[in-house]
């Protein structure tokens, strides 16, 4: 990336240049024992009608009472095959009229975040919420709202293969991971998701850093770890799906 291009999406979130910083080698190979064959994946014809399916049943979703008060469902954005996959909470108010996640104010500061470490959503990062459905008045989503949402969300996990999940958030954290411990113990350390296995980092929400600006610098800290951990997971390839 450009360097002035890259110091300007640093400025955008209130930070300092940056050093990268090496990921413990004991983490590499925890990682590198839990590779995936490449033999696991799709082929891309029955990739292809495998989302359209997933995307067809989810736009139609009537699993939980969400789907009255909805716009529509927001099913996820990017590659249909890609290296990063960032998990959001649910759709607020934004996202059910367009059909996107992640637009608006908290939608630019996560570009501006994945920017900063050399990333383009639209390039090799996929983006999804727990939620398909917006929750009345963005409020926190239901347990019975995720057991009905959740499974669509593993199914695109199943179908991107990600090297890397990065969730924003609490919420998204909690669930994907089965705990109710405090973001800030989750924070800073590998976690594994699914039966894949794949690596998981967690951060804060944009939402909330918009609202807590004060803690850009620890998102910050974050997202080096989970870019120093990607850079190990593709040691000796070029980074991105064949």
């Amino acid at each position: 990336m450009h360097e002035q291009r890259r110091l300007a999406y640093l400025q955008a979130l209130g930070l300092e240049q940056w050093v990268p910083r090496t990921t413990a080698p004991a983490t590499l190979a925890a990682v590198e024992a839990r590779a995936v064959p490449a033999s696991a994946a799709p082929q891309s014809g029955e990739l292809e009608a495998r989302w359209e399916a997933l995307r067809a049943e989810v736009l139609s979703c009537q699993r939980c009472p969400l789907h009255l008060s909805r716009t529509q469902g927001v099913f996820g954005v990017g590659p249909r095959r890609c290296d990063w996959l960032v998990v959001g909470e649910a759709p607020g108010a934004e996202e059910d009229r367009r059909g996107e996640p992640f637009v608006g104010q908290a939608g630019q500061l996560l570009d501006a975040m994945l920017r900063a470490i050399g990333l383009d959503r639209s390039a090799n990062v996929y983006i999804a919420n727990i939620l398909k459905s917006r929750p009345p008045g963005n409020r926190d989503p239901k347990p019975e709202e995720v057991a009905a949402c959740l499974p669509y969300l593993k199914r695109q996990i199943e179908l991107l293969q990600p090297k890397l999940i990065l969730t924003v958030g609490r919420i998204a954290a909690q669930n994907l991971l089965a705990t109710e411990a405090p973001l800030g113990r989750l924070r800073g350390q590998v976690h594994y998701f699914g039966e894949l296995n794949t690596p998981l980092v967690v951060t804060y929400h944009p939402a909330y850093l918009l609202r807590t600006p004060a803690d850009k610098r620890k998102a910050w800290e974050d997202l080096k770890f989970a870019r120093n951990l990607f850079q190990q997971l593709t040691q000796g390839s070029d980074g991105h799906r064949p």
